[in-house]
Formats: structure tokens, C-alpha cells, sequence
């Protein structure tokens, strides 16, 4: 009779509980602290070097500000699916057997769980980091985005690279 699959804890769930927890520390921390303890609204913006300023953008949709929801409806809608994905992660995480993985799955969690903490009390999510560049006389900017975000494309960059390169793979001698 084959072994039963863990549904919500394997044995390596503690790690990416860990990177989880760091990333929505990270996350949660620095936008309390630029919301309420630097006030960022009132200095915005701020030069942090020549390619990177700090703002505030409310970002009431998903990724890249894809179909913003401003009533209350879709907000909620929008994290309900936020905490759909995160369970459906989280079943993942139970079953998993490399490290990286579980520690990629933890990154995503954490991540997600912060922009829905943000979405469920701020009404949206708080991005505040702009990249930027001035190429020949152009300016060039990147998205707004914040460190949850920086935690799910990691954890994104992790599981391709174990998808790419996986560990048990064949090594050429």
C-alpha cells in the first residue's frame, strides 16, 4: 500500500513556514514603518540613489495593477482568490521534498499573505519602491512594487530553477 501524501505539514513545511514568516516580516515591517513611522505620503518622493526613489501607490488590482477593483466587492473577491492560492501553496508545500522548493513555496506564501494583509486593511495594496533609468535623454520607469513582491518572484525564480535545473538530475562527468 503506497504512502499517504501530508496534506498540511511534510517534512520540510517548517522551512518554508520560516522563509514565510521572514518575508512577511520583511514586508509588513517596512511598510508600517514608511507608512506611519517615516511618513512616506507627506515626503514622497524620496531619492534613495539615481536608479531607485521611494513612493506611495495604492494598487487596487493584482499584479502590475491588472483589473483594479475599487467597491468593496472586488476587494474581497480579489483576496479570496489570494487565499485560495495561498492554501492550494500550502498543500504544495506539505509534499515537498527539495529544500529549495519548500523554501521558494515559503517565499510565495509570505508574500501574498502581506499584500493580503495590506488589501483586507488599507483597502489596497501599498507599493512604494520605483526603479528608474534615464537613457539618453529618456526616462524609463519600472512598476511600482513593494518587498512582497520582491519575496514571490524569488520564490517564482526558485521553482523555475529547480524545474530547469532539478537536484537529482543527471551531472555530465
Amino acid at each position: 500500500m503506497p504512502a499517504k501524501k501530508p496534506v498540511l505539514y511534510g517534512r520540510l513545511t517548517g522551512v518554508g513556514l520560516i522563509a514565510a514568516l521572514l518575508a512577511l516580516a520583511l514586508d509588513q515591517g517596512s511598510k508600517v514603518w514608511l507608512l506611519w513611522g517615516f511618513d512616506l505620503p507627506a515626503r514622497q518622493p524620496v531619492p534613495v540613489g539615481p536608479f531607485l526613489d521611494l513612493v506611495v501607490v495604492w494598487n487596487t488590482g493584482i499584479s502590475y495593477g491588472l483589473f483594479p477593483q475599487t467597491g468593496p466587492l472586488g476587494q474581497w473577491a480579489l483576496l479570496a482568490v489570494k487565499v485560495i492560492a495561498v492554501l492550494l501553496l500550502w498543500v504544495w508545500l506539505a509534499r515537498v521534498e527539495a529544500r529549495l522548493t519548500a523554501v521558494s513555496l515559503g517565499l510565495i506564501i509570505g508574500g501574498a499573505i502581506g499584500n493580503a494583509i495590506d488589501r483586507a486593511t488599507l483597502g489596497a495594496v501599498f507599493d512604494f519602491v520605483l526603479l528608474h533609468a534615464t537613457i539618453a535623454g529618456e526616462t524609463w520607469r519600472w512598476y511600482v512594487f513593494n518587498l512582497a513582491d520582491v519575496a514571490i518572484v524569488a520564490g517564482v525564480i526558485g521553482l523555475v530553477y529547480e524545474t530547469v535545473w532539478p537536484p537529482d538530475a543527471v551531472k555530465a562527468p
